[in-house]
């Protein structure tokens, strides 16, 4: 049964697979310090218009938002957050554990509510006793979003300009960042992020690597990155298996092409579902359609395809998501044209 759960559900993009057998053999120095981790470092910098950034690579989303937020922020600081963010909901506690607290904000469809940022920062230091609190030092954002929205251009200027005049970083946690670049209605391009972030990711796990993702430093970089690293336990000693890969990614066009087509794969699973009466949760124009089931509905749908249980609306019923990936084809669209039921054939 063809399962449309998520976008890491397959190994890895058959060019990735082919680069790291025909490197294999090759001996090269470890944590990084190899020719194609150089190169790759050096393609990304390119792409994002960022000749002086800092580019490291870690191994997966949770370890790189940790470690990034760590070594951004000071001790006694904390990092803001829509109430719907990564770090606040699926992270297990990866940021407390490092010592700052998840401020968490309102948000609207995955979105941070500005608006509410503002006022957050406004009535904080208004406060006579604020030093007595956790001071906000950074903004986390991620695009697309955990509900497959996107930050436009305006929205997101408008946040550096808080975090300039409050004296704070802003982060955007880009794990799905080459879904978002692929779609027509986003407005960010990579040079923008460089522009407007102090640090951000590209994610490569969910893009067709065999794990791996990118940390873009476009400001100054922290101090002894490879030690604080380290330290993280988060330094891979074969660095080489995420230089090749990223390498590999960011040649001829292969991460723009992936984005691309999950996302022209996703707007026929939209129209497919809309076609057979499933009602929207929400418009995600990225590769994740969010659809709203009771629990009955869902228990009968999943006899015929996988998705993902990916939350509570309310009492009675079920977020259910559909993901296309870089691995999607038109025929697995196909079949699920052919096997999913009518709605109303699960409401019998």
């Amino acid at each position: 049964m063809r399962t449309f759960e998520c976008d890491y559900t397959e190994g890895a993009h058959p060019k990735i697979l082919s680069a790291l057998t025909e490197t294999n053999m090759e001996q090269m120095s470890g944590y990084g310090f190899d020719p194609y981790t150089a190169r790759a470092a050096e393609k990304i910098k390119a792409a994002c218009n960022a000749p002086d950034a800092t580019v490291t690579f870690l191994v997966g989303g949770t370890q790189t938002n940790m470690i990034a937020i760590d070594l951004l922020l000071a001790p006694f600081e904390g990092v803001i957050a829509p109430k719907t963010g990564h770090i606040n909901v699926h992270e297990a506690g990866a940021i407390e554990f490092t010592g700052h607290k998840v401020l968490a904000l309102p948000e609207h469809d995955g979105v941070l509510d500005v608006d509410a940022l503002e006022a957050y920062l406004r009535t904080f230091y208004a406060d006579a006793t604020h030093e007595h609190m956790v001071r906000p030092g950074l903004v986390y954002l991620t695009h697309p979003t955990e509900y497959g929205t996107l930050y436009t251009k305006a929205q997101m200027r408008r946040v550096r300009a808080l975090c300039d005049a409050y004296g704070m970083k802003l982060y955007a946690d880009g794990a799905r960042l080459g879904y978002a670049l692929g779609c027509p209605e986003n407005d960010l391009s990579l040079s923008d992020l460089a522009a407007l972030c102090d640090a951000f990711s590209i994610g490569g796990t969910k893009l067709g690597l065999l794990c791996g993702e990118a940390v873009v430093f476009t400001r100054e970089a922290p101090k002894m990155l490879l030690s604080q690293i380290k330290r993280h336990g988060g330094l891979l000693a074969k660095g080489r298996v995420l230089g090749v890969q990223f390498d590999t990614m960011f040649t001829d066009g292969l991460y723009e092409s992936i984005g691309k087509e999950a996302i022209r794969h996703a707007k026929r699973i939209r129209s497919i579902l809309l076609e057979k009466g499933y009602p929207l949760a929400w418009e995600s124009p990225t590769n994740q359609q969010f659809i709203l089931l009771s629990d009955a509905e869902a228990e009968r749908l999943r006899t015929h395809v996988g998705f993902d249980f990916w939350g509570r609306w309310d009492e009675g019923r079920w977020i259910v998501r559909f993901t296309s990936s870089w691995s999607t084809t038109d025929a697995d669209v196909d079949e699920l044209r052919n096997t999913l039921p009518e709605r109303a054939a699960l409401l019998q």
